[in-house]
Order: structure tokens, then sequence, then C-alpha cells
């Protein structure tokens, strides 16, 4: 009876989720900022497909993210590509890298994997660097939308928000399949106790690879659509620290849970675009002109953030709320019973 309630409760979540995300633009944000918070979401639900459900936490992550971008802007710049094959190029070329690094790095685990996917995503990052087709230090610039299908004008911000989210959702919905099907649950398996699924007959190393593809084209399709959605592709994709802000993502917004990055995604993005006015509404109201310098101190604030969350609440925001509505619906004898049991 409680796990219906509790799956009634999430899926309610969900619905509650899905409708300020239709509704935000009318609300007054942004649309250009929400396609942003969007893209940002897809890349930590696809960074969190790997980390939290087979343990491989990966620093080469923006690797996919800007090659998908540069591959996607390039192709609409150089080839006129429509952009639903410009989206199609950055999650083809996601999957193709994410096969060669995942077959280079997942024979380690723990911080030597972490190492390995960092050392090829700085290599990525180098190569972007000297490339003209990238545009070097100045970027790719000028990318247009173009029309959806040929009937949607994504030049109307409205329309792009809309696609952005639409897209967004079929990619978490796939997740979501993904994670509950039984492949997913092997997935599991292997991340609680490798030793024991060795001995009923899986190979560790061909989940990890296949997951780490498919985390890696779906980072793939993120760039792709935020090159399209915001015009542009920058070295900071590409760089790695642009990995750490999905892994910052995830663990803000509970590790472990379908929605967690998501909402990271949200409350960290928006921060960093509110960070300024914030600082010099401090420094209005305190007299303490440094506040007013805080938009330039984004990363710090985001270590503070960080920092915050390991401290107060470990299993991130959506964790401690899952948490707290289980020990609501956990009824009070049961609970009772569990703690004499102790």
């Amino acid at each position: 009876m409680m796990s219906r309630r509790y799956a009634n409760l999430r899926r309610l979540s969900y619905g509650v989720l899905l409708l300020a995300m239709l509704a935000a633009p009318w609300a007054g944000l942004y649309p250009v900022l929400g396609i942003k918070i969007l893209c940002y979401a897809l890349f930590a639900c696809a960074f969190h497909l790997l980390l939290g459900y087979t343990g491989l936490a990966s620093l080469g992550h923006a690797a996919f993210l800007g090659v998908g971008g540069y591959m996607a802007g390039y192709g609409i710049k150089a080839w006129s590509l429509s952009p639903e094959l410009a989206l199609l190029t950055g999650l083809g070329i996601g999957a193709l890298m994410g096969l060669v690094m995942g077959y280079l790095s997942i024979r380690r685990s723990g911080i030597y994997f972490t190492m390995i996917t960092l050392a090829l995503a700085q290599l990525v990052y180098f190569l972007c660097v000297q490339m003209p087709q990238t545009g070097g230090e100045d970027g790719l610039q000028g990318i247009s939308r173009g029309i959806l299908f040929g009937i949607i004008d994504l030049q109307n911000d409205m329309n792009m928000y809309y696609a952005t989210l639409a897209i967004g959702l079929i990619a978490f919905l796939f997740i979501a399949r993904v994670v509950r099907s039984p492949f997913g649950q092997s997935m599991i398996a292997i991340k609680d106790n490798q030793a024991r699924a060795i001995s009923l007959g899986y190979h560790p190393d061909r989940y990890k690879l296949l997951v780490f593809t498919l985390s890696a084209s779906l980072t793939g399709l993120a760039g792709a659509l935020k090159a399209i959605g915001l015009g542009f592709v920058t070295l900071s994709d590409v760089h790695w620290m642009t990995s750490g802000h999905a892994l910052l993502m995830t663990l803000v917004g509970g590790l472990g849970t379908l929605s967690g990055p998501v909402v990271g995604a949200v409350v960290l993005v928006a921060l960093e675009n509110k960070i300024g006015q914030l600082g010099v509404m401090l420094s209005q109201l305190t007299g303490i002109n440094w506040f007013a310098t805080l938009g330039e101190s984004v990363i710090m604030v985001m270590g503070i953030v960080f920092v915050v969350c390991v401290l107060t609440f470990r299993r991130g925001i959506m964790g401690e709320l899952d948490a707290f509505v289980r020990r609501v619906l956990t009824p009070t004898s049961t609970r009772s019973s569990k703690h004499d049991d102790e």
C-alpha cells in the first residue's frame, strides 16, 4: 500500500515539474535562459545515467557536449544541415566518441577511470583549440536555428524553448525506461556487487561500455541542442570544468534519483545567471561593496554551494525530499518495530 502511494506521489511530482517547465516562459522566465537550463538538464541526466547507475565518475563528458555542439554548428554553417539532421549529427558523434573513449577507460575503475576520462577530454580540448573549423579561442559563432521538420520556425524563442523541452522530455523518458528495464537492473547489480554479478554470468565491461556510449550520445545531443538554441559554441563547453558542473548538478539534485539532475540543473544554472543581481542586492542592503563582485566569482559561489550540499543534505534536494516522503508514508508502528529491532 505504501509503495503504491509513494509511486503515485512520485508521478505527481514529475507532473508538477513538467507543468512548471511548460508554464515557466509565461511566468516571466526568459526563453533563452530556459533553453540553456533545459540543455544542461539533459546534460546532467545523461551524466547521471553513467554515475548514478554504474558508479563511474567521468570528467570527460564535456568533450561529448562540446564536440556535439561543434559538429552540429559546423554542419549547419558549412553544409546547411536542417536542425533535425544537426541534432542527429551531435548524437552520432557523441556515440562514436563514447564508444572509443569508453573502450579505453572502462577497464579501470575509481580514480583511475576518472583520470583517464579527464586526460582524453583534455586531448579533445586541445584539438578544438587548434582546429580552424572550431574557431579556436573565438569559438563557433552565428549558428542559425533554422526550421525544424520544415514547419517549426526555431528563430522564435518560444518555439525553440518548447522544442528543446520536447526533446529533453523524450530523452528523460528514454533514460527512465533504460533504468527500469532488465538491462538497467543489471547495471545496478554490477554497481552494487560486481564480483557477484560476474559469478552469475554477467560481463560488466560490456554493460559499462554500452552505458558509457548511451550517456555520451545523449550528451552529444545536449551539446547540439545547446549550439542551436544559443547560436554559438565556445571552448568552455569542451573544458573539463563543464564536466565538473554536471557532477555538481547531479549531487545537488540528488544522486540516484531520476529527477535530481533536472532539479540540480535548474537550481545551479538559475543561480549562476542571477549571482550578479543577487550580489548587487546584498551590497545595497548591507553596504558591503564586496558583494557587488559576486558575479565575477561564479566558481567560488558554486564551490560554496557544493560544500553546503555535502554538509547539510548529502542525498541532494530530491534525495532528501524522497527520504522525507518515505518517512511520512511509513506507518508509525512499522517505524517503532524497526527501532525496537535495532
